[in-house]
């Protein structure tokens, strides 16, 4: 829950790195928060409403955090572009998301690692 937590706190922090852990502790809450409301709003008849709301308070640090993995991993953030291309764009950047992080400092910041 640290690591949702961290990411919300930094919601517009578009420079820096983040670890692996950082970005999929983030998605996997995400998700569960998006199966929850949405059985909520199927069970309170306002279907689309507080998925919908959930998921524009969730835009920008969701993007956030995606820029700082690719930071981690030495590319830029435009690299979030290759999703546009389908299915093989999706493939290459959760490619991307696992890859372990650059070692040492990078143009980015330092290696996130050392830190904890």
């Amino acid at each position: 829950m640290e690591w949702y937590l961290k990411v919300l706190k930094q919601y517009v922090g578009f420079s820096g790195r983040a670890r692996r852990k950082e970005y999929w502790m983030f998605y996997l809450f995400n998700a569960i928060a998006m199966i929850v409301l949405t059985v909520l709003d199927r069970v309170l008849g306002t279907d689309p409403f507080l998925h919908g709301l959930y998921s524009l308070a969730v835009l920008l640090p969701g993007l956030a955090v995606t820029f700082r993995r690719l930071h981690d991993t030495g590319r830029s953030g435009a690299w979030i572009l290759i999703a546009l291309i389908p299915i093989i764009g999706a493939i290459v950047l959760i490619v991307f998301m696992c890859t372990d992080s650059q070692a040492d400092d990078n143009q980015f910041g330092p290696n996130p690692k050392a830190t904890f």
